[in-house]
């Protein structure tokens, strides 16, 4: 019979052999996963042989290091991710969120203040910026949009595991909605599928855009990281200078936002100036790069 502590040993041997980056840390959240057990039992329990009756998480877990040797993204194999606070749930059709993004957040919570506010979310994957935004900042019109069924399908769950009180609008019914306004005195979550405004019911307007739209080069996803290779390239691919979006975003923005409304973009650490021209040569103004924790340019923020 083997140990906990000795199938940690194992998973971690696993790992570092396959060039996993942090091995160790990756094994035992694992283990942690497959026996449902937190960090103080597996330390009072790690001498303690594998019974009979746990034959099938030893199994689980085995097959979990066999699918991280492989450099599937930890994410996905444990199904969530933490973003603000909050866990969300992921697979292979959402990019995984990640702590750069918080930075967009935390600054439109900082600046924007209003509760009645309207705020859209393009390319919204998982939801984490859309949800985010409308648990913390309690605005009460909320819109998500993406082009990926599978990734409304996710933002949906989502929706539903975080927002309470809401009226949460799916995406089969979201084009044939009436304009969204508040049902029964509740706060409205909108998800809407199609390619960018596309996606949005005629009329609408909105006073807050965000968006972490695809931003890497066609020609630098080969070069990127094996886990992130496994992400959806739709949630990659910015097109030959990843500027692709944002030139799409900046030209049809201001037909959907009112006027004085703000946009923010999340972006690559090296496109801070080419997205600012972009906005500017649409006439946007008040346009202001903003730096992530590591000092790197990580949001561009203009007004109409």
């Amino acid at each position: 019979m083997t140990a906990l502590g000795q199938l940690l040993r194992e998973g971690a041997d696993a790992l570092e052999k396959a060039g996993v980056p942090d091995a160790a840390l990756d094994a035992r959240r694992l283990l942690l996963a497959a026996f449902d057990m937190d960090e103080a039992h597996f330390l009072l329990n790690r001498t303690r042989t594998v019974d009979d009756s746990e034959l099938g998480r030893q199994e689980d877990y085995r097959q979990m290091i066999r699918r991280r040797s492989e450099r599937e993204p930890l994410q996905y194999i444990l199904g969530c991710q933490e973003f603000m606070g909050l866990n969300f749930q992921v697979n292979l059709h959402v990019l995984i969120p990640r702590q750069d993004t918080e930075t967009l957040v935390e600054l439109v919570l900082r600046e924007q203040k209003d509760r009645r506010k309207s705020v859209l979310d393009l390319c919204t994957g998982s939801g984490c910026i859309a949800l985010s935004l409308a648990v913390k900042g309690g605005y009460e019109r909320v819109t998500a949009s993406d082009l990926s069924p599978e990734a409304l399908q996710v933002a949906e769950r989502n929706a539903e595991n975080l927002l309470k009180g809401w009226s949460v609008e799916t995406p089969d019914r979201a084009k044939d909605s009436p304009k969204s306004e508040e049902r029964d005195g509740r706060p409205v979550f909108l998800l809407c599928r199609g390619d960018l405004f596309d996606a949005l019911p005629q009329g609408e307007k909105y006073d807050i855009l965000v968006s972490n739209p695809p931003y890497i080069p066609t020609g630098v996803i080969d070069e990127l990281q094996p886990e992130v290779r496994r992400e959806p390239v739709l949630a990659l691919d910015g097109a030959a200078d990843g500027l692709a979006f944002y030139r799409r975003i900046a030209g049809e923005a201001g037909r959907w936002l009112n006027p004085g409304g703000a946009v923010y973009l999340e972006i690559g650490f090296d496109q801070g100036q080419a997205v600012s021209r972009i906005l500017e040569e649409h006439k946007f103004k008040e346009i202001e790069v903003f730096r992530d924790l590591p000092g790197l340019d990580r949001v561009v923020r203009a007004r109409c």
